[in-house]
């Protein structure tokens, strides 16, 4: 067996043996706005200051890539309504998740994109490679990467917001 092979069986082992809460039974844990508004607006700014010079649509996929990673079904499905809402097309919306497969989809800036939030969201696996951050500094400039980069950052911190305080996919609070 292959270190690759192992890693992807611990993983699966992982996943399959982690314990999740039922989220139609979970209830919400607090409201982190409320509890902690100094944190919460600092994160709204690195989020808003993240997105400065980035295309919407990437900044949607991206997000979306992410909550899938992270299993955040409350940002999966907030970011799926707002691309919409922005024009982006069903059938690119069903392939983020399997967006390696289904490269064809999507340009290679974008492909870049989706690879760096990959590696950054799974960052304890192995690292971001020099392939993966190499591949995406060849597609954006060095003030576009560090946009990039940070919202990255950001949408993963989201995610675990959502996911620590126990956040019902549909309800969209804002």
């Amino acid at each position: 067996m292959t270190t690759t092979e192992i890693k992807t069986n611990d993983r699966a082992t992982a996943e399959a043996t982690t314990v999740r809460p039922n989220p139609a039974t979970t209830t919400p844990r607090l409201n982190f706005a409320k509890a902690a508004p100094k944190a919460f607006r600092a994160v709204i700014g690195l989020d808003a200051a993240a997105r400065e010079g980035l295309d919407p649509a990437l900044v949607e996929l991206v997000q979306i890539r992410a909550s899938h990673l992270n299993r955040c079904a409350y940002c999966l499905h907030m970011h799926t309504t707002d691309a919409r809402r922005a024009g982006e097309s069903e059938g690119r919306l069903h392939m983020v998740a399997l967006w390696q497969e289904a490269d064809h989809f999507f340009t290679d800036r974008e492909q870049s994109a989706l690879a760096l939030t990959d590696a950054v969201t799974r960052i304890g696996d192995a690292g971001v490679p020099d392939e993966v951050y190499d591949r995406a500094a060849a597609h954006f400039t060095e003030e576009e990467l560090a946009h990039l980069l940070a919202l990255i950052f950001t949408i993963n911190t989201w995610n675990r917001i959502a996911l620590s305080t126990a956040k019902r996919a549909g309800t969209d609070e804002r």
